[in-house]
């Protein structure tokens, strides 16, 4: 199962994810990827050390395509490079049993480095192995728009969810990767309503999301538990009592029973 997650920045995406990785693991092995440019995956899964994205790992991608990161236009390098083994060996462990994985992608983020060059080659490849070859839950969490995709790798995608929270900034987002997700072939787009005060925030955002053709998978409440678990730099798994993490237990339900 392939599931990426998405959504305007700052509405819950990364969160969701880390929790919904948390819980599939109690039953499934699972990769965690943070595949989005502000990094922080990690933390929404409690682990605080010094992580270097593969995105930054010179030798790895000189290794790998026989170029430098940032090399000159029109320097020859290896468009299918070598990646089956890196899903393991970079990865980090969530717990011992290895049940959780993380892998930090990063970005290519250097102006004059361009779309194509070693580093994005690499972390495309990865990307697409990762949906295509791998049999654990493969969890992405997305950056607002959905340019690592391409078109096969979209394909393989079994789900997207896409967080919104109250608000017509975030729905306009949403019906902006909905219309993207279903130009390259995402099948199943779907919608998490997020920090929600009341019925009628819910009903409101439920109809605006019907509008665009975009189904509720879940609402997950607003939750003074989520502010303490990233203050305290834990996941919101940690917090049993709290009613978002039931929440997003739900969601995991609906995804688990919904999809083959």
């Amino acid at each position: 199962m392939k599931i990426a997650v998405t959504g305007k920045g700052g509405v819950g995406k990364t969160t969701l994810a880390g929790t919904l990785a948390c819980i599939l693991s109690q039953t499934y092995r699972v990769f965690a990827i943070d595949a989005d440019p502000d990094m922080n995956l990690a933390g929404s899964l409690g682990i605080h050390t010094p992580i270097t994205p593969i995105s930054k790992m010179k030798d790895l991608i000189k290794d790998r395509t026989g170029a430098e990161p940032g090399s000159s236009f029109g320097e020859v390098f290896k468009m299918n490079p070598k990646i089956s083994d890196l899903p393991e060996s970079l990865s980090i462990n969530y717990d011992e049993e290895g049940r959780l994985k993380l892998l930090v992608m990063g970005t290519v983020d250097k102006g004059g480095d361009g779309c194509v060059c070693p580093a994005s080659v690499l972390l495309k490849a990865l990307l697409r192995h990762l949906i295509l070859k791998k049999d654990e839950i493969i969890l992405l969490d997305m950056e607002a728009g959905i340019e690592h995709l391409g078109r096969r790798t979209a394909e393989a995608v079994d789900l997207m969810i896409i967080v919104v929270e109250p608000g017509l900034k975030s729905l306009e987002t949403a019906a902006r990767i909905r219309k993207l997700a279903k130009d390259i072939g995402v099948e199943e787009v779907v919608a998490v309503i997020n920090k929600v005060s009341s019925g009628d925030e819910e009903a409101f955002v439920t109809s605006k999301l019907n509008e665009i053709g975009l189904n509720v998978l879940g609402s997950i409440p607003r939750d003074y538990n989520v502010v303490k678990a990233d203050m305290e730099g834990l996941p919101l798994v940690d917090y049993p009592d709290s009613p978002a993490l039931k929440a997003v237990e739900d969601i995991a339900e609906n995804i688990l029973s919904n999809l083959p």
